[in-house]
């Protein structure tokens, strides 16, 4: 499987977050720094179940847009603010995307998968791994980018 689009995206959320000079957030919406750590620990989540995928497991994977903002905002002082949380995101991203490289034809492994972005997608099925990711690649990944942006004023 290739990993370009994956890691591009990833490039451009990167990017955004050294740009930096974020404000708040809309009343009830995630801040800059929440925006990073739920990224962050998503691939935790995704570089999980794509050990299992290379290790011919079973996995369920389920996708931390629920997390608790308690959780994400531990993280937040665990990493000292957004510069921290930018180190950790490039360090999970790459793993991720390395083990993306390895999977071949693993890729088409079903994974049980449960996630939600917003209204506009909702899976609770089992999907080939490969599908997975290209949904975080095109849509999470997008979706969070966007609102990084929007808090620059720049969206």
């Amino acid at each position: 499987m290739d990993s370009g689009a994956l890691r591009r995206a990833y490039e451009e959320v990167l990017a955004e977050v050294d740009v930096g000079g974020f404000g708040g957030p809309p009343e009830g919406q995630l801040t800059a720094e929440q925006i990073v750590a739920h990224l962050a620990a998503n691939d935790e989540l995704m570089t999980e179940a794509t050990e299992a995928v290379l290790a011919g497991t079973p996995y369920a994977y389920y996708d931390l847009a629920g997390v608790h903002r308690p959780d994400l905002d531990a993280l937040v002082t665990r990493c000292g603010g957004l510069d921290g949380l930018a180190v950790l995101l490039r360090a999970t991203s790459q793993k991720l995307v390395t083990l993306v490289d390895r999977l071949g034809p693993a890729a088409d492994t079903p994974v049980e998968t449960h996630l939600r972005e917003g209204f506009d997608l909702i899976v609770d099925e089992p999907l080939p791994w490969a599908r997975v990711l290209d949904l975080h690649t095109r849509v999470h990944l997008p979706k969070h980018l966007a609102q990084l942006r929007m808090l620059r004023g720049t969206g």
